[in-house]
């Protein structure tokens, strides 16, 4: 999908635009400094410098890179062209193409932390940003948002991470529509702690719970099991907590659960007591 604009001028042309005042006026127009153009290309400031003032020419992997960048032709970089007395650089007809299917959007810091951009923004099919704090299509962050998105704190479709949010969520902590981690919140969710409408773990709560060794809601079934509807537990089971079986349930949570998980039977105490 795309659009084609003609600009057409007959008047007023003078003076021959060179490389260097295309790549210039390129690099402006996009927002890079020539510090930053020289990081994405691998060059030094110096060179980027040259460029621009017709001292050096670009090497032609360089020159494949920048109109990849810019989103411009070899023609237009490498043909000299004319000036319009306003300053507006133009042949006498020029066609611009806007090709969405090949739009892409990138900006990252100067700064650096180890070597890694302070943030990165990198939007386009196939493209990834890499950042502190990554954004992006595909994002790899310590924070990182995308459709495809990996970081500590995660967030996108299809998120893993320390703490990750998203449509597919996978991580330590995962909240999503299908989330998996050591503690799951979601739609349908598995961990060792899992909440959500279908719920699968350890212990699980939801509509159904399905759990190794505690599972409560409308239907439960586990070790013990607490159900309104239905429950099937091969210690315990019960269609509530109440008064009476409270004290009962913590002390076989207490005696069947790993002391490793015993954590959990804490976690889950202010919902026994509301149950």
């Amino acid at each position: 999908m795309y659009a084609i604009l003609s600009v057409g001028y007959d008047k007023g042309e003078i003076g021959i635009v060179t490389l260097g005042d295309k790549l210039a006026k390129l690099r402006k127009e996009n927002n890079y400094t020539q510090e930053q153009l020289a990081d994405i290309l691998d060059v030094s400031r110096q060179s980027v410098s040259k460029w621009e003032s017709d001292l050096a020419y670009p090497e032609t992997d360089k020159l494949i890179k920048l109109g990849e960048l810019y989103n411009c032709s070899m023609d237009y970089l490498l043909k000299d062209g004319v000036e319009m007395k306003d300053g507006v650089e133009k042949k006498q007809r020029t066609t611009v193409v806007f090709d969405f299917k090949n739009f892409y959007f990138e900006r990252k810091s100067s700064r650096t932390v180890h070597g890694v951009p302070l943030w990165h923004i990198n939007i386009g099919w196939g493209r990834t940003a890499k950042g502190i704090i990554a954004i992006g299509f595909k994002a790899k962050g310590i924070i990182s948002f995308g459709l495809l998105s990996l970081g500590v704190l995660s967030f996108g479709l299809l998120s893993l991470g320390l703490i990750s949010l998203g449509v597919f969520a996978l991580g330590l902590i995962g909240l999503g529509s299908i989330s998996a981690g050591f503690i799951a919140l979601g739609a349908i969710c598995f961990g060792i702690l899992a909440i959500g409408a279908v719920a699968v773990g350890e212990f699980s709560v939801g509509a159904l719970a399905v759990g190794k060794y505690f599972a409560m809601g409308d239907h439960a079934y586990a070790m013990i099991a607490i159900g309104k509807t239905k429950a099937v537990g091969s210690v315990y089971q019960a269609n509530a907590i109440t008064k009476a079986n409270y004290a009962e349930v913590i002390s076989l949570l207490k005696a069947k659960v790993p002391e490793i998980l015993s954590w959990l039977t804490a976690l889950i105490k202010p919902l026994l007591r509301t149950g």
